[in-house]
C-alpha cells in the first residue's frame, strides 16, 4: 500500500506545512495531568477516553520537534483511535506544553527515560495493552525505546506506528540546513530561543545567549547548546549516539513506518531499507509523496497515515486478543 496525492496538493512543503498548522481537527477537550518525574521535573500529559471501549488498549502519542500534544498531527491520529475505540494518551516533552519545566535540560531526540515513564505511567492505571506512535523526532525517541531499550521494554507494549522519522539525524540536520528548507530552520531556531530566553531567566550563569542570531542551522545550535547541556562532547556524538537507525535490528515488536520520498527533513540515510530488510518486525511503506507528516486526504475525515496506522494496529492488537506481547525478531 503506498500513498498517492491529488495533483493540487503534491507539493512536499505543502503536505508538510498544511497538516502541521492549518489542518483542523475537531476533538473533544482532553484531560490535562500533570506527573512528576523521577528527577523532579514534570509532564504534562493529555488524556482522552472513548465510551465505547473496554478500556484495555492505550495509544500513547509522541509529537515532533518543538511540537505538542495539540498539534492537528496528533489530534487526527487521537480522533481516528478513538473511532476504534482506543483510549489515547498524548504527552508533551519538557518544555512543549507551554511551560518551562524545571531543569536546566529539556529533551533531545535521543532521549527516551520520559517516555518510559509516560508508559509506565500507563501501565499504573491499570491498560493491558499498550501501543506508541511517534512523529517525526518522536518516532525516534519511540524507535529507540524499542530497540536501544528493549531489555528494560514492558511486555505490555505491544506494537507500534512512526511517521517520517529522521532515523539519522547528521543527514537530517544537513538536509534542513539546505537553502531550500531556511523557512523550516528559522521557525525551529526561532521556537529554541524563545525557550532558551526563558531558561535564561532560571539559570543566567549557565545559559549564554550572547550572538545567538549567528546560528543558523542544528549544528550550531546542537554544538553550541544541545551536546553540552545533555552530556555529549559534540553535535556529531549527540547526532550518532542519539539516531535510532543503529538500533533498528534490535527491536523485537511489530512496527509500521510510514515515510515520503519528498520529504524535506530526511537525508539519504533516513530510508532504512537495508535495515528493515533484514528485521521482520520491521514494515517500512516508503511513499513517493507525503512530504514531513503529511499524506493529505482533503475532505476525508482521516489522512491516508492515520487510516493506515490503525490499520496496522487494530491487525497486530485486535479488541478481543489477549493480551500478549507479539515477538516478531531474532
Amino acid at each position: 500500500m503506498s500513498y498517492r496525492a491529488a495533483p493540487l496538493i503534491a507539493n512536499p512543503h505543502f503536505q508538510t506545512i498544511y497538516p502541521s498548522l492549518l489542518r483542523r481537527v475537531t476533538m473533544p477537550a482532553p484531560k490535562r495531568e500533570r506527573v512528576t518525574t523521577p528527577d523532579g521535573d514534570f509532564l504534562d500529559l493529555d488524556w482522552y477516553r472513548p465510551t465505547n471501549s473496554d478500556g484495555s488498549r492505550l495509544l500513547i502519542l509522541s509529537h515532533g520537534l518543538e511540537g505538542h500534544s495539540r498539534r492537528p498531527y496528533v489530534l487526527g491520529l487521537a480522533r481516528a483511535a478513538l473511532d476504534q475505540g482506543w483510549h489515547v494518551l498524548a504527552w508533551n516533552f519538557r518544555s512543549c506544553s507551554g511551560e518551562s519545566n524545571h531543569k536546566i535540560t529539556t529533551y533531545h531526540s535521543g532521549q527516551t527515560r520520559d517516555l518510559a515513564h509516560v508508559v509506565h505511567h500507563g501501565l499504573a492505571k491499570a491498560y493491558a495493552r499498550i501501543a506508541l506512535a511517534g512523529f517525526s523526532i518522536g518516532g525516534n525517541k519511540t524507535l529507540l525505546y524499542l530497540g536501544r531499550d528493549r531489555d528494560a521494554l514492558p511486555p505490555q507494549v505491544e506494537a507500534a506506528v512512526v511517521f517520517s522519522v529522521p532515523v539519522h539525524l547528521q543527514t537530517s540536520s544537513e538536509r534542513l540546513a539546505e537553502p531550500r528548507n531556511r523557512l523550516y530552520m528559522r521557525n525551529f531556531l526561532r521556537s529554541f530561543h524563545t525557550k532558551l530566553i526563558e531558561k535564561q531567566k532560571r539559570f543566567p550563569d549557565q545559559i549564554d545567549l550572547e550572538d545567538y542570531a549567528s546560528i543558523r542551522n542544528f549544528y550550531d545550535f546542537d554544538s553550541r547548546y544541545t551536546a553540552p547541556m545533555h552530556g555529549f562532547a559534540s553535535a556529531q556524538e549527540y547526532w550518532s549516539e542519539s539516531s535510532s537507525k543503529y538500533w533498528l535490528h534490535r527491536i523485537d515488536r511489530p512496527v509500521l513506518m510510514l515515510t515520503a520520498r519528498d520529504d524535506p527533513f530526511l537525508g539519504d540515510e533516513c530510508f532504512p531499507l537495508q535495515e528493515v530488510a533484514q528485521n521482520p518486525c520491521l514494515t517500512l511503506e516508503l511513499s513517493q509523496q507525503g512530504g514531513h507528516v503529511g499524506f493529505i486526504r482533503l475532505g476525508r475525515r482521516y489522512y491516508w497515515s492515520e487510516q493506515r496506522a490503525m490499520e496496522f494496529l487494530e491487525q497486530v492488537l485486535p479488541a478481543k486478543a489477549a493480551g500478549v506481547a507479539i515477538h516478531c525478531g531474532g
